[in-house]
């Protein structure tokens, strides 16, 4: 039994061995031919940013929206003043256009949506008003009911990633 352990581990052994070897040979000759992994470039990201939101005297707060590369990405809007979710969800919907706009793209370019309900609720009447604001192939969406409320007392939030 001994000496089936043994014999087993020396063959291990030799096939570890020659993977190692096998992979010096190949990174050596990858040096000799100039191959190299790819680098990323080293260029600083871009961003950009719409509109900044400004909490008294202090640093700004919040951007309206941030591009990077080839994405623009809207922050959470809300309707603080309406009591009607069907009208919220439009005139949320209607500020998330305008920022896209801005940004340089558009609501059939989205790609990724968050609906943050302050009534689960209201999760139907919301899909009514939100239904074709994004074209024939709308984003992916996750919708959440938030337990304590949305700041700002309204009744619903959305936030948006769209490509530019």
């Amino acid at each position: 039994m001994e000496q089936k352990t043994e014999s087993a581990y020396r063959i291990r052994s030799r096939k570890s061995m020659i993977k190692a070897m096998f992979s010096g040979v190949m990174a050596t000759g990858a040096g000799l031919f100039g191959i190299t992994h790819a680098k990323a470039p080293d260029k600083k990201p871009v961003k950009a940013n719409g509109a900044v939101e400004f909490s008294g005297n202090r640093q700004p707060l919040i951007s309206q929206f941030t591009t990077h590369e080839n994405f623009v990405f809207v922050k959470g809007m809300g309707d603080h003043d309406e009591t009607d979710i069907r009208k919220a969800t439009s005139s949320v919907l209607d500020q998330i256009e305008e920022q896209l706009i801005e940004a340089g793209s558009s609501m059939d370019k989205a790609l990724q949506v968050t609906v943050f309900l302050h009534n689960l609720r209201d999760y139907d009447a919301m899909n009514e008003a939100y239904r074709g604001r994004f074209g024939d192939n709308p984003p992916a969406r996750s919708t959440v009911a938030c337990y304590n409320g949305i700041p700002g007392g309204s009744l619903l939030e959305i936030d948006c990633i769209a490509a530019l």
